[in-house]
């Protein structure tokens, strides 16, 4: 199979591959036991990311249990901001902490030029998965979007009401423009750097976007978004990009249409008729089981699977997903019992 035929790649294009590709976000985690094994090896989260050794270990994990058409490297969306040179950490159990930045004078001690060297074993293990995926499977890369990371970057970890970002943003947009304008640049060289070293595809994660009021998101989701893809196209023509606008409601039409993406990643709130009306038209789709049904499996899992390829599959241009991350207390023959759904789903269609 060449990589012009593997599945997830003609999905993402609007085709209509042999089957329907089938990945999942954070399918390399905590619900593995191998992955907990040898996440305790390692001397904290950021030492498995730079670890190439151990990286490409847990990328090919689940391909390794489960027939799935596609690899996510394996890192964190807050590599970037450790890469520009802000202190960075993960606490067990609280999940990621930053020293906050506290104003346009702390962008200054930001350098986006040691990024590339900081980063290189994250590039190195992209290189490897490349090298050691089976045939027919593809390689995902991904980034954090520029509002999503920022709002990290601000808070000093994660919020629920994000006010010290959107103080800045809504407060002294010009200032806030920098920060969001280094992370573009940030995004696209670490976004191709990732190609470079064998991404096929790359995903945008903007888990936030769902915190911005219409303007906002415009401003700070959608057209740094398109930037980067303008940017990414540009030099890339041929890796589809695919964008995540978590929690957006009715703003995903218009991230649909204006954000520059070959693909949108839909989160669960979307009924799969809604997404084949409103969404399909414009770009390719992907996703969107809710996690949750995933952790509880049996027959209304299988029935909910079935209702989302039956509908989106026939339409062509349709990854099956996630509407979010796999999440820890998942029980692994439940993924299983995913993939097996969504190849029945296929084989009745034949």
């Amino acid at each position: 199979m060449t990589e012009t035929t593997k599945p997830l790649l003609a999905a993402l294009r609007g085709g209509h591959p042999d089957r329907t590709p089938i990945w999942l976000m954070r399918q390399a985690g905590r619900y593995l036991p191998e992955y907990r094994a040898l996440r305790a090896r390692a001397n904290g989260f950021l030492d498995l990311c730079y670890t190439p050794d151990f990286a490409t270990e847990v990328t090919l994990q689940p391909l390794r249990r489960f027939d799935l058409d596609a690899a996510i490297l394996f890192s964190d969306i807050l590599v970037v901001p450790h890469g520009l040179g802000q202190k960075v950490w993960f606490v067990e159990g609280e999940g990621p902490k930053l020293e906050p930045l506290t104003g346009t004078a702390a962008l200054d001690a930001l350098d986006l030029s040691a990024m590339a060297e900081k980063l290189k074993p994250v590039y190195e293990t992209a290189a490897r998965v490349k090298a050691a995926l089976p045939a027919g499977k593809a390689l995902i890369g991904f980034a954090g979007a520029p509002w999503t990371v920022a709002t990290y970057m601000l808070e000093g970890g994660s919020s629920r009401d994000f006010l010290k970002a959107k103080r800045w943003a809504y407060g002294d947009p010009d200032g806030f423009q920098r920060l969001i304008d280094l992370l573009v640049d940030a995004t696209v060289q670490h976004l191709e750097a990732q190609i470079a070293a064998g991404a096929e595809a790359v995903q945008i994660f903007d888990s936030w976007a769902g915190a911005l009021d219409e303007d906002a998101f415009e401003r700070w989701t959608v057209a740094p978004i398109r930037a980067i893809a303008s940017r990414i196209r540009a030099n890339h023509p041929d890796v589809p990009i695919t964008g995540f606008p978590n929690r957006a409601g009715t703003l995903y039409e218009s991230f649909a249409l204006h954000a520059g993406v070959d693909a949108v990643s839909v989160d669960p709130t979307w009924t799969v008729e809604t997404i084949a009306r409103r969404l399909r038209p414009h770009v390719a789709v992907q996703g969107n089981l809710d996690p949750g049904r995933l952790v509880a499996g049996g027959p209304d899992m299988i029935r909910r699977v079935r209702a989302i390829c039956d509908r989106l599959a026939p339409m062509g241009g349709f990854v099956f997903n996630l509407g979010h991350g796999v999440l820890p207390s998942t029980n692994p023959d439940h993924v299983a019992q995913v993939v097996e759904a969504v190849r029945a789903a296929d084989a009745d269609r034949v």
